[in-house]
C-alpha cells in the first residue's frame, strides 16, 4: 500500500484502487497527494473501498482566482551534456531527418500514403482542410504550420488537392516565409500523373536532407512533451511523477517541457496558478482554464465529467484525482508561458499548452508546439504515437511486461524501492538515447498519426 503525507486514503500497489485508513464520515473530504479528490457520500469504515459508489467530486461551477504565488524557483545548473543531433539552416534543432507529407486536405490521404510507401516518406493522414469556417479552420491551419515548420523534418511536402478551402495559396499565407530547399508543394490536380511527380519532389527532398549531419547539441535545446493516457489509480505515483522529475532535471538544464491537457488541470490548477512568477503569466493561466470551461458550457456540455471507464477501472475516481496526478507531469518548476493552438515553444522551462485531452489531439497539439519527443504516461496501455519520438512509459510492471510491443520504460521499480533519483537518470539516459537515433517503439511499429481540434461547422 502507498500512502501520502496527509493522505486519509491509501493506494494497492497492485490495481490502484483506494481503501481509506481510518473512519471517513459522510460529507469529509477524501484526501490523496495531500489534496481533496471529492467528498464521502456515504460513512466510510477503516479499510473500505472508496470508488464511485461512495466518493463523488467537489468540482461544481467556475471559480474565482486569486494570485497567491508560491513556489521555489528551479536552480540551474552548468551542463556540459549533449546529444547528438541536426542543426537546420534557420538554427533550429532536430534529432530526426525525416521528410514529411503533409496534407492540405483530408482528399489527398491515399496520394499521401502511396508516396510514402514508394519512397520512405512519413504521412500523416487527416480529414480536414475543406468545409471548414472562421477559427475552425484557421486551427487546422496553424496546426499543419507546426507540422510543416517541425525540425525534425529536414524535409516536407506540402501535398494539396486544388479545390480545397485550405489550398496550397491559402496556406502559404498562413504558412509565411519558407525555405524552397525544405519545403516543396503540389496540387495533385495539377499533373497527369501526380505519383511520378510527387516522388520526384520527395527524392529532391532526400537529396537536401543527406547535407545534414548528426552533431553535439547542448541538452538544453531539447523540448520535450508531456502527455498521459489511459491512466489509472498509480498513475500520480509512479510514471507521472517520474516524468515531472525528469521535467524539473532537464529544465535545471535549460531545456524546455510543454504540458497540455487543459481539462486535465480542472480540480488542480490552483497548483499551476500558484508556480506562475508573474501575474501575466498568471493571468494567461486563468484564462486557459475559464475558456476551455466556457468551450464545455458553450455546447451544453458537464464541464467535469471525467474521468474516462478506463480511468475508473484502474482506480480513478474523481476529476479531482485525475488531474492532481496528471500535472505531476509538470514536475515543481514554475510556469514560463502559456501557449494557444499553432504557438511554437520559445522559453526555456515549463510551458502550458492549449488543448484537450484526447490523445491523439494532444499529441498532435504538442508535436505542432515543436517539441522533439513526447513522454507519454500510461497505465491502461495505448499504441498512440506522433509523427515525433512517442516514449511509453507504464505506471506498473503488469502492463510493461503484458505490452511489451508498447511500452519504451516501466515506471514501476519505485514501487520496489529504486529511488526516484536513480530511475530519472535512467529515463534521463534513455531520452538522450532517443535524441541521438534509438528508435522508440511507436517509430518501430509505424504509429504515427495526426488529428486536429475542430470547433465548428461543416459545410
Amino acid at each position: 500500500m502507498i500512502i501520502h503525507k496527509l493522505d486519509n486514503v491509501e493506494v494497492n500497489l497492485s490495481d490502484g484502487h483506494k481503501y481509506a485508513i481510518r473512519d471517513i464520515k459522510s460529507g469529509e473530504n477524501i484526501i490523496k497527494y495531500g489534496n481533496p479528490i471529492g467528498h464521502a457520500v456515504a460513512d466510510i469504515k477503516k479499510g473500505e473501498h472508496i470508488h464511485s459508489h461512495n466518493l463523488k467530486t467537489n468540482l461544481s461551477s467556475n471559480i474565482e482566482y486569486v494570485y497567491e504565488p508560491d513556489y521555489t524557483p528551479t536552480k540551474k545548473i552548468n551542463s556540459n551534456e549533449t546529444f547528438m543531433g541536426y542543426v537546420r539552416e534557420n538554427g533550429d534543432v532536430g534529432i530526426r531527418n525525416d521528410i514529411w507529407i503533409i496534407n492540405t486536405v483530408g482528399c489527398v490521404n491515399k496520394i499521401a500514403g502511396k508516396l510514402a510507401a514508394l519512397t520512405g516518406a512519413l504521412s500523416f493522414p487527416h480529414p480536414f482542410g475543406c468545409s471548414q469556417l472562421g477559427d475552425d479552420q484557421t486551427k487546422t491551419q496553424l496546426i499543419l504550420k507546426g507540422l510543416v515548420n517541425h525540425p525534425n523534418a529536414a524535409g516536407v511536402l506540402v501535398l494539396g488537392l486544388g479545390c480545397e478551402n485550405n489550398n496550397i495559396d491559402v496556406f502559404k499565407e498562413v504558412l509565411g516565409e519558407y525555405n524552397p530547399k525544405r519545403v516543396k508543394f503540389m496540387n495533385t490536380q495539377d499533373f497527369p500523373n501526380e505519383i511520378t511527380e510527387g516522388v520526384k519532389l520527395i527524392n529532391e527532398l532526400k537529396a537536401y536532407a543527406s547535407t545534414f549531419k548528426r552533431e553535439p547539441i547542448p541538452v538544453s535545446r531539447l523540448k520535450i512533451g508531456l502527455k498521459c493516457g489511459g491512466s489509472d489509480g498509480l498513475s500520480g505515483i509512479t510514471a507521472n511523477p517520474l516524468v515531472g522529475s525528469f521535467s524539473d532535471n532537464l529544465i535545471s538544464k535549460g531545456g524546455s517541457c510543454v504540458m497540455t491537457e487543459v481539462p486535465e488541470m480542472f480540480g488542480a490548477e490552483h497548483l499551476l496558478m500558484k508556480r506562475c512568477p508573474t501575474k501575466t503569466i498568471f493571468d494567461k493561466t486563468v484564462a486557459l482554464i475559464n475558456n476551455f470551461k466556457d468551450y464545455f458550457t458553450q455546447h451544453n456540455q458537464v464541464i467535469y465529467e471525467n474521468p474516462s471507464p478506463g480511468n475508473k477501472a484502474g482506480g480513478i475516481t474523481t476529476l479531482e484525482e485525475k488531474s492532481l496526478g496528471c500535472i505531476q507531469k509538470g514536475g515543481l518548476s514554475e510556469v514560463v508561458d502559456v501557449l494557444d493552438y499553432g504557438d511554437t515553444v520559445q522559453k526555456n522551462g515549463l510551458n502550458l499548452l492549449n488543448g484537450p485531452g484526447n490523445d491523439i489531439v494532444a499529441i498532435t497539439n504538442l508535436t505542432a508546439a515543436g517539441v522533439h519527443i513526447i513522454l507519454f504516461t500510461t497505465g491502461r496501455g495505448t499504441p498512440v504515437g506522433a509523427p515525433i519520438p512517442t516514449v511509453k512509459i507504464s505506471t506498473n510492471k503488469n502492463l510493461a511486461q503484458k505490452k511489451a510491443n508498447w511500452i519504451d520504460f516501466d515506471a514501476s521499480p519505485l514501487l520496489d524501492g529504486v529511488s526516484m533519483e536513480d530511475l530519472t537518470k535512467r529515463l534521463n539516459d534513455y531520452i538522450i538515447k532517443v535524441a541521438n537515433g534509438k528508435e522508440t517503439l511507436n517509430e518501430q511499429n509505424d504509429y504515427r498519426e495526426i488529428s486536429i481540434f475542430k470547433d465548428g461547422i461543416v459545410l
